[in-house]
């Protein structure tokens, strides 16, 4: 065991941020222990509390600099027995090992005081497209076409259901060999389903535009009878005997679920225990996370749509990366029952797709409560037909704005030698050359939409710190997945750096209850000031990244991220080359994308304009050759 002066100088190296003083005093003896016990560890059960180093006044003396508190001698003897107390009862509840899918007591809703949900349109969608198509000729053509062209070819009897399923099966397996995309093909049942589909459309029974359609789902999504790894090395054999609400509502529409896609290890990034999910247009690049495989799947032509999810980033980052068009809905919108749970009050499940008609369809089957998901609520979801020309367009003025030559940080560490300013200041001249090469695309979406006739009206996200307020993802992350972080078993991980969850785990046991509470009532303030913004505009335009990113993925609004063109040959190269480099995105040849956002649960508003965008630029009919 460690002794005082040992555990104050640990205490003084971690080097970390303000919380209150007992969470952080508990979590810096669970840490204490695991790292002597556990390093590289795969044993069940993490150690009990009486194993822990026994609390002391001069362990709260280091906590209370953790916490940033002043206690006085007085305090901390007063202190004492109720410290010791609330550690002695954190055992009983871990000792219920409270399972992914138990969610808190607490429910979010991104809903503000008296925010009224969007009523159902007067004119609704156009009947669905079950027209025939003519023969495509070629693997590619079939391989990259839309949902309703494949209905057509299926309702038109010019292929069947099997042939078609059969061969997405071949194309996904042919391809992992180059994408690292697939985890298990969920073959025996897509095949079954598929039987099914050719016997439904002989007798003349249509269930949706979606019957017979092959989808892959992101393995966060449990499918019974199959493997559901949540991308995590120690999790390889995992199962649960249910079907996701997502996959029964795709059931029940005739989709046809071939295969279990890759994401990144517990939902970050694109590293699974597998290797690297791979962008299609750039094989030595990864596909981006953590909805890496059904990105990567649905740009290389595996599948007409898949599901992924979003919690900060997660569908809009891979979208962009591997061309593909990606709905995030609002929170609440889509029930996440039998997903993997990383942030109950952040996670959200959305297709990923060739084009908005299509992810529309797919919303269309997927959205509404089930009365498990608490935090999903009924909401309405019809596209419409209506003129959108009455639409109050927004968008973020200040990033658009062509970027400027980033200055060294005051604050930042300087460098010692006139060869590392050199090289600092060609790393930021690089930096600057890509930000305005990619600048160009952005600025042209405005001129499109000028063009077609939008009057646009300039917006300012609120002044809020939105990274700091994003700390409670970290939090619940670190709650759900509390007991792998406590037995070792999270150092199996493939991916151990300082920015990969392990770390994040450790890390955010340092925040306590009281500063989550507050991270919560800040985003209180988020939301109702995102709401005012709101009431100016109906649609907002964005570059898919900055701080818009975290800020909508807090306040719970929609987003459609879409192609928005191709880099030239010109482009900059990106800033590290090496094959699966981590920062080995962008160059010659890759994906842009632009982001529509629109209000809470009006997420057919939003789709309507993105695909009107869509259909103005056809940037969605490019696509990768993988073959």
């Amino acid at each position: 065991m460690m002794d005082r002066r040992d555990f104050l100088e640990r205490c003084a190296a971690a080097g970390l941020g303000s919380t209150m003083l007992p969470g952080a005093l508990a979590a810096l003896a669970v840490n204490s222990v695991v790292a002597q016990t556990s390093t590289g560890s795969t044993k069940a059960e993490p150690p009990a509390i009486t194993a822990f180093p026994p609390i002391t006044v001069e362990m709260l003396d280091a906590a209370a600099v953790i916490a940033g508190l002043t206690l006085t001698a007085e305090q901390k003897a007063m202190m004492l027995d109720g410290v010791r107390e609330q550690r002695a009862g954190l055992q009983a509840i871990r000792d219920l090992h409270l399972p992914n899918s138990v969610a808190p007591a607490m429910v979010f809703h991104p809903l503000p005081q008296g925010y009224q949900m969007p009523a159902a349109p007067d004119v609704h969608r156009p009947a669905k497209r079950h027209d025939a198509v003519p023969i495509i000729p070629g693997e590619e053509k079939l391989a990259f076409a839309s949902i309703p062209e494949l209905g057509g070819l299926l309702r038109s009897r010019k292929m069947t259901c099997l042939e078609m399923t059969r061969f997405f099966l071949a194309r996904t397996q042919a391809l992992d060999a180059k994408l690292h995309l697939l985890v298990t093909p969920t073959t025996e049942r897509a095949l079954a389903q598929a039987a099914q589909v050719d016997k439904d459309i002989a007798a003349g029974r249509y269930r949706s535009g979606l019957h017979g359609i092959p989808w892959g789902a992101k393995d966060l999504l449990s499918v019974k009878g199959y493997r559901t790894t949540w991308g995590a090395a120690g999790m390889e054999t995992q199962q649960f005997d249910e079907d996701a609400t997502v996959v029964q509502r795709l059931d029940a529409a005739g989709a046809i679920l071939i295969s279990k896609l890759t994401l990144g290890a517990l939902a970050q990034g694109d590293v699974w225990f597998g290797g690297r999910t791979r962008n299609p247009w750039n094989t030595k690049q990864g596909s981006s996370g953590s909805s890496a495989g059904p990105a990567s799947a649905v740009s290389a032509g595996c599948c007409a749509f898949a599901i992924g999810s979003e919690t900060l980033g997660s569908i809009s980052s891979p979208s962009t990366r591997c061309g593909v068009t990606g709905l995030r809905p609002t929170f609440g919108f889509v029930p996440r029952t039998g997903a993997m749970a990383l942030s109950w009050s952040m996670d959200k499940l959305g297709p990923i797709a060739r084009s908005v008609e299509d992810a529309a369809m797919v919303m269309a089957a997927i959205h509404g409560s089930d009365g498990v998901d608490t935090s999903c609520i009924p909401a309405t979801f019809e596209i419409s037909s209506k003129d959108l020309s009455s639409l109050r367009v927004g968008y973020l003025e200040s990033a658009f704005n062509e970027p400027v030559l980033r200055t060294p940080d005051a604050n930042a560490e300087k460098p010692e030698t006139e060869a590392q300013k050199r090289e600092s200041a060609q790393q930021r001249q690089q930096a600057f050359e890509r930000q305005r090469y990619d600048n160009r695309y952005d600025r042209a979406t405005l001129d499109v939409l000028r063009s077609m006739g939008i009057q646009l009206i300039s917006v300012r996200l609120p002044d809020l710190p939105f990274s700091s307020i994003s700390k409670v993802l970290s939090v619940e992350a670190a709650a759900a997945f509390d007991e792998i972080t406590r037995n070792g078993r999270v150092n199996l991980l493939t991916a151990q750096s300082a920015n990969d969850w392990p770390n994040q785990f450790r890390t955010a046991r340092m925040y306590s209850g009281v500063d989550y509470v507050q991270a919560m009532r800040a985003r209180t303030v988020l939301i109702a000031q995102m709401a005012e913004l709101f009431r100016t505009v109906d649609i907002i335009v964005t570059p898919s990244g900055g701080p818009q990113l975290t800020a909508t993925n807090l306040s719970g609004h929609p987003a459609v991220i879409i192609p928005n063109g191709l880099r030239g040959n010109d482009a900059p190269l990106p800033q590290d080359t090496t094959d699966g480099g981590r920062m080995n995105a962008g160059g010659p040849g890759t994906p842009v994308s632009i982001t529509f956002l629109g209000k809470l649960y009006d997420d057919a508003t939003v789709l309507a304009f993105a695909q009107r965008y869509q259909e103005k630029t056809g940037f969605h009919k490019l696509h990768p050759q993988v073959g």
